[in-house]
């Protein structure tokens, strides 16, 4: 009987936190075009800087003096919508004992370059003389050039690339094999081969097709700009920017390599530009994808995140967070065993998301590009005060027939829905000025769901209800 009781908590548990809305925490500010927030495995985070820093953000939430990284002088210099600049960096697995750690840039020329630096005997201050370039080649034009970095769990560098800019592909990139543009890389930095500084995985998917670049592990991408893996299963994540109207989030199984996700014979799974494309049941369509006007927010171009796994915030567990640069929303992903859905948060305004970052604790943040400040993601409170909580009287339950649903304190003209186990919206009921609302549910199937009530004070309570 224990167990079961356990079940049934953790259930009821995790319908809340389908219905959970999240919010965001100031915590750092001051950065110039933050791009990135990555973690070296302690409480620092380290924020990429598009003009060519990275700055060490403490757990205090300041800054510190100086950064960790200057490479200003390699970086191309940017305008204020310019895509180039720094764009990625992650950390070698063995940094603590190697210091090694990589970045994406673009040079004076235009050119992706992938590099590595050292850091130097002051453990806050890398040393910029310590360039190793490991890869590098042409971008053809200023946009659509990718540039997040990851390591997977199994030791590799992960690097996405852009399809080389302007508009629709014009070059055909993201379609030909023998280009690194319009992909997602895989290359063993550990490991030198044919006078490059890194090797190539001998499980590649093409690293026997003659036709085809060794290092690509995934293709037919627009502009993947950021990517993540989910630590519970290896699961690769990639959002991948539109074009005219679509916005999509791909993932690829820890299984699978070598997916075609189409770009730009389809934008998401509508079709774009069907020249000279291989036959549909070929490609890897998104999991999930919305259009500019989703949710009635104008939206433009997806920031990818993760899904979080952190210890503190669990409710948050399991779901996949992005945001949308132009609707300034955070959109979280939940999969209910059949179909994923999406769910956006309220309009952050003023801030352009432009990329998530994990602490050490697997905890979100966010940056905002335009602001110049990084947030903690954390939940808002399910319910204002407990006496709201308790305000909330529902009879008979367990139920077979008729419920009632006493409240004395709930926001006028407002909705009180009803979801089941998945999360899904089932039913809703208005509330105008009445304390009792009285409704059948006869109709409902046998289980457990979950009242969500707006209260006047502005916050939520959520109420279990048992069919029986």
């Amino acid at each position: 009987m224990k167990n079961i009781l356990f079940f049934v908590f953790q259930l009821f548990t995790c319908i809340i936190c389908a219905q959970l809305d999240v919010t965001i925490d100031n915590f750092g500010s001051g950065f110039d075009n933050p791009v990135g927030i990555k973690n070296a495995g302690d409480t620092r985070m380290f924020i990429v800087e598009k003009p060519g820093y990275i700055q060490i953000l403490n757990a205090s939430g300041n800054t510190n003096s100086s950064p960790f990284l200057d490479i200003d002088n390699l970086v191309i210099d940017i305008t204020a919508n310019d895509e180039r600049g720094l764009l990625g960096l992650a950390f070698h697995p063995n940094f603590n004992t190697n210091g090694y750690f990589f970045v994406n840039y673009i040079n004076l020329s235009g050119n992706t370059v992938i590099s590595r630096f050292s850091v130097s005997e002051n453990p806050d201050i890398a040393d910029p003389q310590s360039e190793q370039i490991i890869l590098s080649f042409t971008q053809p034009y200023a946009n659509h050039n990718g540039g997040d970095l990851h390591f997977g769990s199994d030791g590799y560098l992960y690097i996405s690339v852009g399809d080389g800019g302007s508009f629709g592909d014009p070059e055909e990139n993201s379609q030909n094999l023998e280009t690194l543009l319009g992909t997602i890389l895989r290359i063993d930095i550990d490991a030198v081969s044919n006078g490059n500084n890194y090797g190539i995985p001998p499980d590649n998917p093409f690293v026997s097709n003659e036709s085809a670049r060794d290092e690509i592990w995934a293709y037919g991408l627009r502009n993947p700009w950021r990517f993540s893996f989910d630590p519970l299963n290896d699961n690769l994540w990639i959002a991948d920017v539109g074009a005219q109207s679509i916005e999509e989030i791909n993932m690829i199984n820890s299984s699978v390599s070598g997916p075609n996700f189409g770009w730009r014979c389809y934008e998401g799974s509508s079709t774009n530009d069907l020249r000279n494309c291989p036959d549909s049941e070929t490609l890897t369509f998104p999991i999930v994808e919305y259009t500019h006007f989703a949710s009635g927010n104008f939206k433009c171009s997806i920031t990818g995140g993760y899904v979080h796994r952190g210890s503190l915030h669990t409710t948050f567990n399991g779901f996949y967070f992005f945001a949308d640069y132009c609707s300034n929303e955070i959109g979280t992903i939940d999969f209910d065993g059949n179909d994923y859905t999406i769910h956006y948060s309220e309009q952050f305004s003023g801030n352009n998301w432009t990329t998530f970052g994990q602490d050490m604790n697997g905890e979100l943040y966010i940056a905002g590009g335009t602001s110049g400040n990084i947030y903690k993601i954390i939940p808002q409170t399910l319910s204002t005060t407990n006496k709201e909580f308790s305000s909330v009287k529902i009879f008979p339950n367990p139920v077979s027939d008729v419920v009632q649903i006493n409240v004395t304190s709930a926001l006028p003209n407002s909705d009180i829905s009803i979801f089941d186990s998945h999360g899904k919206l089932i039913n809703s009921h208005e509330y105008t000025t009445q304390n009792i609302i009285t409704f059948s549910t006869k109709n409902y199937a046998k289980g457990i769901y979950v009242i969500k009530i707006p209260m006047i004070k502005g916050g939520i309570v959520y109420k279990k209800l048992v069919i029986r």
